[in-house]
Formats: C-alpha cells, structure tokens, sequence
C-alpha cells in the first residue's frame, strides 16, 4: 500500500503523469508499424509464369494481362504455376497451329500484378508456388522473436531497470529495422525482422509497464485500455505510409526511422519509482517522485514520502517473513494447475482461450489483403474497429460478467466470421463488413481474457500461469501466418477456420466459473474448489485434498508426489 498510497499523494493521476503517460503510449505506435509492416512487405499480388516468348529485360518488362485466347493456350484451368510445355511459335500463339500435348513446365521466371504492389520481398525473391509457404515462415519466425523477445526484455527490466532496457530495446529495433529493408536475400531479411519481433516484446511491455506502475490503482484499467487504442493507432497509420510508399524496402525503413523520435525520452522519462524501491534505491525513488510533486504542484517533504514508503516496505518485510517460515513447503509452480481436475479443465480451457484470441486477431490483422476490394482502406477500418471495441470494455468490464463479455464476444466473433463463407463473394462490400465485425468482436475479447484469466487463477501460481497463458497466446500468433496462406486454396478458408475457432471456444468458455464481484483465489486449494460442482463436500486444504470422514481416498495423491514427479 506503501507506494500506492504515495502516488494519490502526488496527485493520483496529475499533469505530470498524464505527460509521461501520453509519451509513453506513443511508443506503442512503431510497435503496431513492426507487427503489421509484414502485410505490405510480404504483399502477394496476383501472378503468372512468364512464358517463354516473354521479354523481361530492364525496360520491357511483361504486363501481366494476356489475351483471353493466349492464356487459355498458355496455362492449363485453374493454374499459374506452370504453363504448357510447347513451343511457343507465331502459328501457335496465333492458332494456326493446335497444341498435341498436355504436358506442362514448372515457371523459371514470373510476372505480377502490379496494379496493388508495386513490388515486394515476395515479388523480389520469387516467394510463390512451391517457396509460397517461406513468406509465411518469415511472420511466424517474427512472432517467434516477440516470443523470445517478452521472455529475455522482460527479465532484464526486472534485473536492470525499466529505463535501460526500453532505450536498449529502441536502439536495437532502428538498427535491424534497418538492415531488414537493406537486406540482400531471403535469409538475412527473416533473421532481422525477428530481432525486430523480439524488441517489439522489449519496447512495448517495458513501456506499459512503465505506464502501469505510475499511476493509481484506480486508474490503472483505463491506463492498460488506452495503451492498446495507441497501438491501435498505429495500427491504421501503417496504411498511411503504404498508400505513399510503393517499395517495399524503403516503407521497411521509413516504419523504423520514426523510433529515433524517441531516443530523445532518455532525458525525459523517469526510472519507475516502485523498481527503484524494489532495488533499495528508496534515495533515487524520492528523487524522482518529487520532480513529479514539483510538476503537479504538490507540497510534499521528502519526510513524509519516506514515511508512506516506509509503511509499505514494512508489509513487504513482514511478507518475506512469512515466506521464510514456509520456505520449506514446496512452492506450488504451474504444473499444480494440471493435477487436480477441476484447475486442469479450467487451464485447459483458458489456454484454448488464449490460443484462438491471439490466433484469429493476428489472423484477420493479416488476412486484409485476401478480402477482395480496396486493400488499404480494409486494413484502415481492421485497425478502426479495435478503438470502439476498447471503448465497449471502458463502459462493461465493471459492469457486466467476464465470463459474459469473453464468450458473447467470441460467439459474435465466430457467427460474423461464418456468414463471410456464405456470402456471394460478389457482394464484397458485405464480406467485408462481416469480417471487421468478427475482428471487433475478437479485439474486445483479447482485452478481457487477461483479466478473466487473472481472476481464474490462484495468487500463489497467477503469474507464472498468466507467463504460460501468453506464450500459448504466442505460438497462436505464431500460427496465424499459415492461417492467412491458406487462401491460396480456397479464398474463405482463413475466414472459415477463424470462425470455428472463436465460436468453439466462445461455447467451451461457458464451462468456465464467473469471476465478476467474487474474491480472489489464494491456494490451490481455493483454486480446485472454485467452480466446482460436487455431490459431496470435497475441497482441498493446504495443498492436500481432504474429504469428510466418509470419504479418504485422495484425488491425485499430495503435493509432495506431484512435485517428486
């Protein structure tokens, strides 16, 4: 309570925070420029095998278009990929001269569609037919990194500093930024944008940290919520730059340079006070907490602000001395939460949760340029969207069931993602509409399973499982470049599996016990027992399972086993 309180001193939520604040929420912006760039960078246009006859010479490039009649003695139905094997002569292509075989050639060289992209990593490096599955391993590698990336940034934030790391981060990012629209082939390309996916883990969650730990716990849900709409902004700004910025090497660079705008907030944002008090730097966390006292024009001597402090350093001792007396108990880890059934179907079923939330939002982000119509303006309003689902959990998250929001918005989700496939795709218009209905149904259901996940959780395991839900939510995102490749077979398909993902799991998440307006769980105990519908009194005690005395036989035996194993 200690810091907490002092931060109401200073003036809960004063100008100065509200200024490190906003400062703060921008650099969420590059963040979204990063995870998004890869819609337009690995732009697949339509294409074609450049048939031999064709001049691809500097200057004399092939157009795309064909005659109805060349294309139909060219390429076998439905193909692109390869073209027949004949000699390519004026009587044939003039129909004097009837092909006699059926017998095709894979393509050496190609031609695209240049009426969207005017080129792009895909285009350059030749990544269709049978390399198309590369431009998909290349965003997957990327979600690899950010994967990574929340692992170690988030580590050395915790070991170094809040600060450090978040400009370390920045630095990083600007340079492999830079060096992914330098790079000369396929391979360097991918191995710097997952640097770049790794940074992305170490400016923004350093950030939102950051923004978290200087405000009251009062403000706390609107401040979490308004970083997201920045990153959302972000979001729809990436298609600013596309629609001016036709190369894909110089629209890489120029979504990297503006991170060098902040490198000039090492002078400006503060170290967060509460990690100095954690590190025993009591002196720095006063220093910086009066510049803020000063800004918001406060009068606070540095005695009382001790004196707040001091109250909550106390609870943390008498905290430590508690766990010094259960120092040999065998702390619970997250594998208690699969050896007792009742947390095992909860944690399954909220990892299901995390899975497809991530899948589908990284999924439909992605899949813009597969939705027919006008490229930038569906991924402008797939952006747009997020902002007034943002708003929906402001006015609802106090209000109404997490469990009601989470599921409503996931079976919303599902059922506007299912309509898309029976839609006539020449009613595109509606398709779309559909589809960014889906993408704010699911945006508004990411912002609510953390917390209902939180909440699901025992204190004693919660962030260790709340660790493991997120990197579930990663290998989600890791999977929905693949999703989006799978329009290549059959252009609903993304939409479809999208679709029945979100509304399984809307459905199965029903199965889970309402959180809203309950106390938090503690132990595992109160964990095994919450939501649990018995015929008899079980519950659990201590970590055991205990049963009234006409029943002893354990559920999966103690702790101290499960622990051994």
């Amino acid at each position: 309570m200690g810091y907490d309180e002092a931060i109401i001193k200073l003036g809960d939520f004063g100008r100065y925070q509200k200024i490190i604040y906003f400062l703060i929420c921008l650099t969420s912006i590059p963040v979204a420029f990063h995870k998004l760039a890869g819609v337009f960078l690995l732009a697949k246009p339509d294409f074609r095998c450049a048939l031999p006859f064709e001049d691809d010479s500097p200057g004399n490039g092939s157009q795309y278009e064909l005659p109805h009649h060349l294309w139909n003695i060219s390429y076998p139905p439905g193909e692109v990929c390869e073209y027949y094997d004949v000699t390519y002569s004026e009587e044939y292509l003039n129909g004097s001269l009837v092909r006699t075989t059926n017998d095709t050639r894979s393509c050496d060289r190609y031609v695209y569609d240049q009426s969207k992209y005017l080129n792009s990593a895909v285009t350059e490096w030749n990544l269709v037919c049978g390399r198309g599955f590369l431009a998909a391993t290349s965003d997957s590698l990327f979600m690899l990194g950010v994967l990574v990336g929340s692992i170690i940034f988030g580590q050395l934030s915790d070991k170094y500093g809040r600060k450090p790391i978040l400009f370390a981060s920045l630095v990083i990012q600007v340079v492999f930024g830079v060096l992914a629209g330098l790079a000369p082939e396929y391979f360097t390309y991918t191995m710097a944008r997952v640097i770049v996916g790794a940074t992305t883990s170490g400016v923004f969650l350093v950030a939102y940290v950051i923004a978290m730990e200087m405000v009251g716990p009062a403000k706390r849900l609107y401040a979490g919520i308004f970083v997201m709409m920045f990153f959302s902004l972000g979001f729809m700004l990436t298609a600013a730059f596309a629609y001016f910025i036709h190369d894909w090497r110089w629209l890489q660079i120029a979504l990297t340079l503006p991170g060098l705008i902040f490198m000039c907030y090492y002078w400006i944002i503060p170290e967060s006070a509460r990690w100095l008090l954690s590190k025993g730097r009591k002196e720095c966390a006063i220093a910086n907490m009066q510049k803020a006292a000063r800004f918001n024009r406060v009068d606070i001597t540095n005695e009382a602000l001790s004196a707040l402090l001091d109250e909550g350093e106390s609870s943390a001792d008498k905290q430590k001395q508690l766990d010094q007396v259960k120092v040999k108990e065998p702390l619970p880890s997250v594998w208690d939460l699969f050896c007792y059934p009742n947390l095992r179907r909860k944690t399954l079923l909220i990892f299901l949760d995390w899975l497809v939330t991530s899948g589908v939002y990284y999924g439909l982000s992605w899949n813009t340029n597969n939705l027919g119509g006008n490229v930038l303006l569906n991924f402008v309003i797939s952006g747009a969207v997020e902002i007034p689902a943002y708003i929906f959990l402001l006015l609802t998250l106090n209000r109404w069931g997490r469990r009601s929001i989470l599921c409503g918005c996931l079976v919303v989700a599902g059922l506007s993602l299912l309509l898309t496939v029976v839609i006539p795709q020449e009613r595109n218009g509606l398709i779309v509409t559909c589809a960014m209905m889906g993408k704010l149904a699911i945006t508004a259901s990411y912002g609510t399973v953390y917390i209902f996940s939180a909440e699901q959780f025992p204190t004693v395991v919660r962030n260790v499982a709340l660790g493991a839900a997120s990197m579930v939510a990663r290998i989600g995102g890791m999977l929905a470049p693949y999703l989006t490749f799978l329009a290549s077979v059959w252009r609903p398909l993304p939409l479809l599996i999208c679709g029945v993902l979100s509304l399984a799991a809307g459905l199965l998440s029903l199965l889970l016990p309402e959180t809203h307006n309950k106390p938090m769980l503690e132990t595992i105990a109160d964990g095994e027992r919450f939501g649990k519908k018995t015929k008899g009194d079980v519950y659990l005690e201590a970590g055991r399972e205990l049963r009234e005395t006409l029943e002893t036989q354990p559920l999966n035996g103690s702790l101290e086993n499960v622990h051994k194993v």
